[in-house]
């Protein structure tokens, strides 16, 4: 018998003898492998003729493999199973997480029910126990630039603006109130008695990553203060001196002491929108993906969308 050169036999012809075998013939395989009658015949014969054996009889007696068939069969099944696994252990390394995955939060949102944060770190790093996870706290504004720029996977905060090229997937609503400090002239006042040509008159604080919008509603062209992150408005609104925006839970314990109080809620509060952030042309990382995935789950809520 001539040698057989297994590299110029189709695998999809190897594949066909196999479910013809386990159908118990060919018109049972013939559902199977979406092929006519005269079809299968042919390719089988050609099969028969690359192997040079004779893999089958047919006849009245029905589908019968002879003993050469049999012995092809099982050393394909044996092939075929090394090949499925073969098949896993490539998908496996492929979709393995590994690697860093760097992510920017802004400041001051671990006193927020809304974004249990915790929850996302601990579900992921028992996903993913082969990715490292780095952190960089920074101003809503620079972290839009570090996604951009690529130094930053992703990130979570409120984003003063809409960058072209970044994705951006709604999580919820942060409440954020204007607020005067104890020992300040309108602390005390009842808010019957403040209006906005009242809180103009005073110092007020600005956030630099919202630009002009803290200040917009008062109609100043400059504000007395100015701070890159949460902390410093909290500092100079509990100086008693100055007035300024701060979300509700990062006020609530000065609220619940005294020290603060929100100043024409109806009026002046507003709902800040957290969202997550990233690129959206770069391909993503199976962390990544998983990472966002976790972050919709937990911080999401129902009518999270994109």
């Amino acid at each position: 018998m001539s040698r057989i050169h297994l590299e110029t036999v189709d695998l999809r012809l190897l594949r066909m003898f196999m479910t013809i075998v386990e159908a118990g013939g060919f018109t049972a395989a013939q559902g199977e492998l979406n092929l006519s009658l005269s079809t299968i015949s042919t390719h089988f014969a050609d099969l028969e003729g690359r192997l040079g054996v004779r893999l089958c009889r047919r006849g009245r007696s029905g589908f019968q493999l002879t003993a050469e068939g049999q012995a092809v069969y099982d050393e394909l099944r044996r092939v075929f199973d090394t090949l499925e696994r073969f098949g896993a252990r490539v998908r496996g390394l492929r979709d393995r997480m590994t690697g860093t995955l760097s992510i920017g939060l802004v400041d001051n949102t671990l006193s927020d029910p809304q974004a249990p944060l915790e929850r996302v770190f601990a579900r992921f790093s028992d996903a993913a126990p082969e990715v490292s996870l780095t952190i960089n706290t920074r101003p809503p504004n620079e972290l839009l630039r570090d996604v951009i720029a690529g130094q930053l996977h992703l990130a979570v905060a409120s984003f003063p603006r809409i960058v072209p090229g970044l994705s951006y997937q709604d999580l919820y609503q942060e409440t954020n109130h204007f607020y005067a400090g104890q020992g300040h002239p309108l602390f005390a006042l009842p808010d019957a008695a403040v209006d906005l040509d009242e809180v103009r008159r005073h110092w007020l604080v600005a956030r630099s990553y919202w630009g002009a919008r803290d200040l917009k509603i008062f109609a100043i062209s400059a504000p007395h203060a100015t701070v890159s992150d949460m902390e410093g408005a909290a500092r100079l609104i509990l100086s008693g001196r100055y007035l300024g925006y701060l979300p509700d839970h990062y006020a609530a314990p000065f609220v619940q002491a005294g020290r603060l109080r929100a100043l024409l809620p109806r009026q002046l509060s507003y709902q800040a929108p957290f969202q997550v952030a990233f690129h959206a042309d770069r391909t993503r990382s199976p962390a990544v993906d998983l990472f966002i995935t976790l972050v919709r789950e937990e911080l999401g809520g129902p009518g999270a969308g994109a």
